[in-house]
């Protein structure tokens, strides 16, 4: 009698190359966010240094009346969001920390659900 040869299962995909841990796939990610946001730029239209351009306090002010701002310009297209043109980063800045802190952003987020 012959013996009956019998194949070997098909290996799986998962777990076949090296894996990566939780650490180092965050570190790739990042890495990969970076490389992708070196690649953003700002039209030069868009910054202005003159000293009546909104800064870093009217950011702030802007990004705490976004949601306001936001729903007028809806009904009104001469609401803006968003101050063109401005100083740049410390705008930027201002408006994120205005949107998050100022906002509620960051604290409604945060709450516990009972």
């Amino acid at each position: 009698m012959i013996p009956r040869i019998r194949p070997h299962p098909p290996t799986p995909l998962r777990g076949a190359g090296p894996s990566l841990s939780r650490w180092e796939r965050g570190a790739v990610v990042a890495i990969l966010l970076a490389a992708l946001s070196a690649c953003a730029s700002q039209v030069d239209a868009g910054v202005s240094q003159d000293p009546g351009a909104p800064g870093f306090l009217w950011g702030l002010w802007h990004g705490f009346v976004f949601p306001f701002a936001w729903i007028g310009s809806l009904f009104d297209p001469e609401i803006a969001v968003y101050a063109v043109p401005n100083r740049g980063g410390w705008y930027d800045f201002g408006f994120f920390l205005g949107i998050t802190v100022l906002g509620g952003g960051s604290w409604f987020g945060s709450r516990s659900r009972k």
